[in-house]
């Protein structure tokens, strides 16, 4: 089956998972006032979302590996399409948070399990390009998903946006049940749940980089979970208008996608990682400080969506190198971390912004990713290639 097909068909699947996966936060303001509660406690939804979709990446890693990765990626799918519609008929906080929740669980597969698949599909030297390729095409979806969704939240009402995605993943699981049964799946009846995961942790280098993941995803993904509600504050803008300016995050993710690989061959994968937070720490810098300018608030939340994929992609592929006869372990990891930090810093993030502001809260995570890029500095033996072949998994 060629190659730029099934990066289509896992594309189309990432778009849809990350469609979902995000709408959340420009639609939130929609979501507290429908439901009568604070930006603050209405947050919980977002939380609700990462933490099973962290703690489950550990699950599909060993699933992928023992019952093929296409099979694992089509059934979560289809079960993700019953969740996602669920939350359509949501009439409270509780009810959504727990259909959340499921969506978050049954989505917890899709992104990495494709990713190890294209990692058993693509040597080395064409790895990150197709991987910025397929995150450029799943980040799209994000971008979008905020234009739709706060079109929706501002003209219907914010059920209809998990409508649609639901629809949206019907369509997904119609390709992957169909055209998508050509793509090749490798099962390994023999592989162990956990000795894989505590084989790659074991190594120095490998563990540092899933450190530096998961403080990754917390300071990233808790700045943006609240950039909604900034703008409904600061701006006072219609949902409509917070999707629109939100996509500027992932149509930027989009560009990054398509030149992270070529970024990181030219300048080094350490550099490639230090200009994706320093890109984050920047937006941060201009969320605070430029507070009454919409355009330089665009911006910042444009720079959020480049720094985020030229670091996360680069990680990614750092962490397809970990376990080549079982990506899906190395790469369910990489999600565990990424969206656990996530949901951590969302859920410290809610109790800054109740007590003291998003002003604070972007202060606090922009020191956080200074700090953060000293230390990615300080473990920068962790990027050289012979570390990396050092901290592959034998056996696996």
């Amino acid at each position: 089956m060629d190659k730029r097909r099934i990066i289509m068909i896992l594309g189309f699947a990432g778009f849809v998972a990350m469609a979902d996966n995000w709408v959340v936060s420009p639609i939130l303001p929609a979501i507290a006032n429908d439901l009568n509660v604070n930006i603050a406690s209405a947050s919980i939804v977002i939380t609700a979302y990462m933490i099973p979709f962290g703690l489950f990446q550990l699950l599909y890693g060993y699933l992928a590996e023992r019952f093929g990765k296409r099979q694992v990626i089509t059934l979560s799918v289809s079960l993700f399409t019953v969740a996602t519609a669920l939350c359509a008929f949501s009439v409270s906080i509780p009810s959504l948070t727990v259909y959340r929740a499921l969506t978050g669980m049954f989505a917890a597969a899709i992104m990495p399990v494709s990713l190890a698949l294209i990692g058993d599909m693509f040597p080395i030297e064409e790895r990150q390009s197709a991987i910025g390729a397929f995150l450029g095409i799943s980040f799209l979806g994000q971008g979008l998903s905020m234009a739709i969704g706060g079109s929706i939240a501002q003209f219907l009402n914010w059920r209809g946006a998990f409508a649609v995605y639901a629809g949206l993943a019907v369509v997904s699981s119609i390709l992957l049940f169909t055209i998508g049964r050509k793509i090749p799946s490798q099962k390994n009846t023999e592989c162990r749940m956990l000795t894989p995961y505590l084989n790659i942790l074991k190594n120095s280098s490998s563990a540092t980089i899933y450190g530096l993941v998961i403080f990754e995803g917390f300071f990233l993904l808790g700045s943006f979970s609240f950039l909604g509600g900034f703008l409904k504050a600061s701006f006072d803008l219609s949902y409509l208008a917070i999707g629109l300016v939100m996509t500027a995050f992932g149509m930027s993710a989009l560009l990054g996608g398509r030149r992270a690989g070529k970024i990181a061959a030219r300048i080094g994968r350490l550099r490639t990682v230090v200009l994706g937070l320093s890109l984050v720490l920047i937006a941060d810098i201009l969320a605070v400080f430029a507070v009454q300018s919409l355009p330089v608030v665009i911006v910042a939340v444009g720079l959020m969506g480049l720094g985020m994929m030229f670091a996360h992609s680069t990680f990614l592929t750092i962490a397809t190198e970990f376990a080549a006869k079982s990506r899906g372990f190395a790469m369910s990891l990489v999600a565990f971390c990424f969206m656990g930090g996530g949901g951590i810093g969302t859920a410290i993030g809610s109790r800054i912004v109740g007590s003291a502001g998003y002003g604070t809260l972007f202060i606090s995570y922009g020191i956080g990713l200074l700090v953060l890029i000293f230390v990615t500095f300080l473990a920068r033996r962790s990027f050289q290639p012979q570390m990396i072949q050092n901290s592959k998994v034998k056996g696996a």
